[in-house]
């Protein structure tokens, strides 16, 4: 079907396009709101600027395709192929990407605030200043995700898959982390005030200038991390390990040091100790 076609039964009230085979269709700016597309092909489609919201698009496939600065909150894309898409600058508050495929996806500065992501896949995605504080991060696949600067803040995340991810400079402020597996992971700069990280294994975690006040970090494993310059003020390190960890510079003032294993860690200029 042409996209004429589309657009004239859209005007005339039709919205059932489930199945549709747009694949390199240009749809740059349309207005297609609760509309079904389940199934749909988009494949390298441009929908760039696209008004789609409430919209159905649950397993549809949409590989290559350009959603730039689409306008898609409250859309379902269950179970949908996005891999390799482009979602620059997307509109998605709200929206429903249970399962789907986000591989090497650009979804820098995206905003998906309160959207539900369970058991997606973002392995190897681009997601540099991305939303997705609030948002429901259970079981996602962050591996190898670059997620500089992206705002976290009051996600729930439990049981992700995080090797080798970029969380430099994220926004994680409260977030629950316990008992995850974060080892060298990159958290430089990172805005971990009040998370919690207990029982975390933090091996050689790049820790460097990261905001840790008020975090809990019981038990947490440390050994050979790096806290240079780190500020951990009122951080909770009972019981955690610090082996031969890097805390030059880092800021302990009313920490919780008790049993704390503290063996040949670097402590010079360290303030509040």
């Amino acid at each position: 079907m042409k996209i004429n076609q589309v657009l004239r039964l859209y005007e005339q009230g039709y919205r059932d396009f489930s199945g549709i085979d747009l694949s390199g269709a240009d749809l740059t700016g349309v207005t297609l709101i609760e509309v079904d597309f389940s199934q749909a092909n988009f494949i390298g489609a441009n929908l760039s600027r696209a008004f789609l919201t409430k919209s159905n698009f649950d397993e549809a496939i949409f590989n290559w395709a350009n959603l730039s600065c689409a306008k898609m909150s409250e859309v379902s894309l269950r179970k949908a192929n996005l891999t390799k898409a482009n979602l620059l600058g997307a509109f998605m508050i709200k929206s429903q990407l249970n399962s789907a495929k986000l591989c090497g996806a650009n979804l820098s500065h995206t905003n998906l605030r309160l959207s539900n992501l369970e058991a997606a896949n973002l392995c190897g995605a681009k997601l540099q200043k991305v939303n997705l504080r609030q948002a429901n991060l259970a079981y996602v696949n962050f591996n190898w995700a670059n997620l500089y600067e992206g705002r976290l803040t009051g996600a729930y995340l439990d049981k992700n898959a995080l090797n080798e991810v970029n969380l430099s400079q994220t926004f994680l402020k409260d977030v629950d982390l316990s008992g995850a597996n974060l080892e060298g992971i990159n958290f430089s700069q990172a805005r971990l005030n009040g998370a919690n990280l207990a029982n975390t294994n933090l091996k050689r975690a790049n820790l460097v200038e990261a905001r840790l006040n008020n975090a809990n970090l019981q038990g947490a494993d440390l050994q050979g991390a790096n806290l240079f310059g780190a500020r951990l003020v009122r951080a909770n390190l009972t019981n955690a390990n610090l082996l031969n960890a890097h805390l030059q510079d880092a800021d302990l003032q009313d920490a919780i040091l008790a049993n704390t294993q503290l063996e040949s860690i670097q402590l010079a200029h360290n303030i509040g100790t």
